[in-house]
């Protein structure tokens, strides 16, 4: 059932199949839940599509554990080392919306020598070329299509078609060549580079075409980059009413193949499909330094709102709409200002367990009460941001999630009010994960399980967890798993979340989240096995999976009223770099010694079943070995030891 899962994906995916075909197979995948087999970039990952994961993505397949590599199917005989997973788009954060596919390699091996020639100015601004080219890189674009990695986009509501995203320098370092020679001059002022990232569209005849929109402006602000050109490459030439039209009335009704149009990113535009056949072509942008570009904090807020309802979609859909129109205002506000947006603003109101909160992506509200501090409300809306994992579930499958669509904010603080609830994230002693190792009673571990060699050390009252040797190895795991859980700020332990407050400093109307950049993970379980007596590293385990969230974020500002806690995340208003890193620490335990180790029995010389050499009937427990013969009672008295430390060390041989 399951591999007819994943091929019938497949071969449905053209969309040629009879409707009652089709319907059979989403009920199918609807009945169907099956646990992960992997992860992948922080997303659980299944082989085939369940109700859980339906969201199809392409990776590398060497990134997938090798045990169950050749479950993944890969669909592409263009791109065989490319597998096919399946993950659940409720995992989804804005770092992991897209899948971005490495594909520089394909273009390794071929002439780039790009031409764009026959220079068109359509209307101000806007540019068309025809793209020559050596025929083995027409051929490679070409093939781009017969890959068929596409994948439905994010923002289907406002667009037909299916598209992917790649990767190439090579190919981008080829059309800014390009581009530079072909260019006017006074188009060219701070020209740096073609962005390196494309979007390649397919629309078939019939489907729905891309609506009226603004093309975000692509930005980084420790380079002082920014986009102010969009390019399109037409693989496909063909007809439409029109094929390309631009604000102002400028349209393009008959493209030829391997046209490209450049066009200022100031124009709203459309495009609707070919009547005569497939359309396909790539989008990116020119790249421009401006070491005076300004930032507004406003336009910021509007784009992390953006990003979080496209998030929120995934559970709400008549959210993308919202988060669409917020997109194409970020884009109008770059070159023209901010805007009041038309209609009522979206809301999401969450319950997190016992705490009710009030987001927009920008903005967090919290109702006050003496059980809720700025450091839970801090840690919850980072945990919902990132869309943090708690165990194997994504925080914001964990929430009650309603959307309200009002009319400003002041309706918040009486909102909050009524639902006033316990604390869902607490505080807890990070110290209690590392406890102190006992007293050695042992020292050094032989480097052979032969009684001779091992005899004077090891016997059935051997304590691991009071061997000198093995309590090295166990401090140093200790000291690597306190390098990434110390510094944490919020710990996952399975679905419960504590916080550290020491990590949450509050200055003025700022929130500082105190961590560290990018932990390791860690995993401290090793064994060899063998003939050999296990080395002492070996005897460390591990007592428990602690997920642990480190952010690399700017403060969170705050305002304090009267009812509420009033958190913004303002992360697009400065150069800060924004980070989050989740990772699973194994915290050490030193195991037990298990004497099945060691290949065989201990026996005393006197032959009796009992494992100390004593008559297991009278002494096993007591310190009563006068009527055994193998001299245990005189061993002790002559060396002076009593019982219990006697049966510690003891060597029969």
């Amino acid at each position: 059932m399951s591999i007819e899962l994943r091929d019938g994906f497949f071969a449905l995916s053209n969309g040629r199949a009879p409707a009652e075909e089709a319907d059979r197979y989403r009920a199918l995948v609807d009945a169907t839940d099956t646990e992960p087999v992997t992860t992948i970039d922080g997303l659980a990952v299944g082989w085939h599509p369940t109700a859980r994961f339906k969201a199809v993505r392409f990776v590398d397949a060497e990134r997938i554990d090798a045990g169950v590599r050749d479950l993944f199917a890969r669909p592409s005989e263009n791109a065989p080392y490319l597998a096919a997973v399946f993950v659940d788009p409720r995992e989804f954060s804005f770092r992991t919306f897209e899948n971005i596919l490495p594909l520089d390699h394909r273009f390794a091996d071929v002439p780039l020598e790009f031409e764009l020639a026959g220079r068109d100015e359509v209307a101000e601004g806007v540019q068309a070329f025809s793209l020559r080219l050596p025929g083995a890189a027409r051929a490679c674009l070409e093939q781009l299509d017969s890959l068929d990695l596409y994948v439905p986009p994010l923002n289907a509501g406002s667009r037909g078609g299916d598209r992917f995203i790649f990767h190439s320098a090579l190919l981008a370092e080829a059309l800014t060549g390009a581009v530079t020679r072909a260019m006017p001059r006074s188009a060219l002022d701070g020209f740096s580079h073609v962005n390196p990232v494309f979007r390649c569209n397919r629309f078939e005849p019939g489907d729905a075409g891309f609506h009226r929109h603004l093309d975000t402006p692509y930005y980084d602000a420790s380079r002082r980059h920014v986009s102010r050109y969009t390019v399109l490459l037409y693989l496909t030439g063909g007809s439409a009413d029109p094929a390309l039209a631009l604000e102002g009335g400028a349209a393009i009704g008959t493209i030829d193949p391997f046209t490209c149009v450049i066009f200022d990113q100031r124009y709203e535009h459309e495009g609707a499909p070919y009547r005569d056949g497939r359309k396909v072509f790539l989008r990116t942008e020119l790249v421009f330094t401006d070491p005076d570009v300004a930032h507004d904090p406003e336009i910021g807020a509007l784009f992390s709102k953006a990003c979080y309802l496209t998030g929120e979609s995934v559970f709400a859909p008549e959210l993308a709409r919202h988060a669409d129109a917020y997109y194409n205002q970020v884009a109008a506000a770059h070159w023209n200002g901010l805007t009041a947006g038309a209609g009522r603003e979206p809301f999401v109101h969450k319950r997190f367990r016992g705490v009710h909160f009030v987001a927009n992506g920008y903005d967090f509200w919290f109702a006050k009460s003496d059980e809720t501090t700025l450091a839970e409300c801090a840690a919850i809306t980072l945990l919902d941001y990132f869309n943090c994992k708690l165990g194997d579930r994504a925080f914001r499958t964990l929430c009650d999630a309603e959307v309200i669509e009002a009319d400003g904010t002041d309706w918040i603080p009486a909102f909050l009010g009524d639902r006033r609830g316990g604390p869902a994230v607490v505080p807890f002693d990070k110290s209690m994960l590392f406890p102190d190792p006992e007293a050695p009673c042992s020292e050094d571990l032989p480097d052979c399980a032969c009684l001779i060699c091992s005899g004077s050390v090891i016997g059935p009252y051997f304590e691991s967890a009071r061997n000198a040797e093995i309590i090295k190895h166990y401090t140093r795991a200790q000291d690597s798993a306190k390098a990434d859980v110390m510094p944490a700020p919020v710990l996952m332990l399975g679905e419960d979340v504590h916080l550290d407050p020491d990590m949450f400093v509050v200055e003025g109307n700022r929130i500082h989240v105190l961590g560290k950049e990018a932990p390791a993970p860690v995993n401290f379980a090793a064994c060899q096995g063998g003939p050999r007596f296990p080395d002492a590293k070996d005897f460390i385990a591990s007592a428990a999976e602690v997920g642990v969230a480190h952010f690399l974020v700017p403060p969170i500002l705050f305002a304090d009223s009267a009812d509420t806690y009033h958190l913004k995340f303002d992360f697009f208003r400065n150069t800060w770099m924004v980070k989050h890193e989740q990772s699973t620490v194994s915290v050490p335990m030193i195991r037990p010694f298990d004497e099945d180790e060691m290949g065989y029995e201990y026996e005393c010389e006197c032959g009796c079943d009992c494992d100390c050499g004593c008559d297991e009937d009278e002494c096993l427990c007591d310190d009563d070995c006068e009527e055994c013969g193998c001299g245990c009672a005189e061993e002790d008295d002559e060396d002076g030891e009593d019982g219990e430390d006697a049966r510690r060390d003891l060597s029969t041989v």
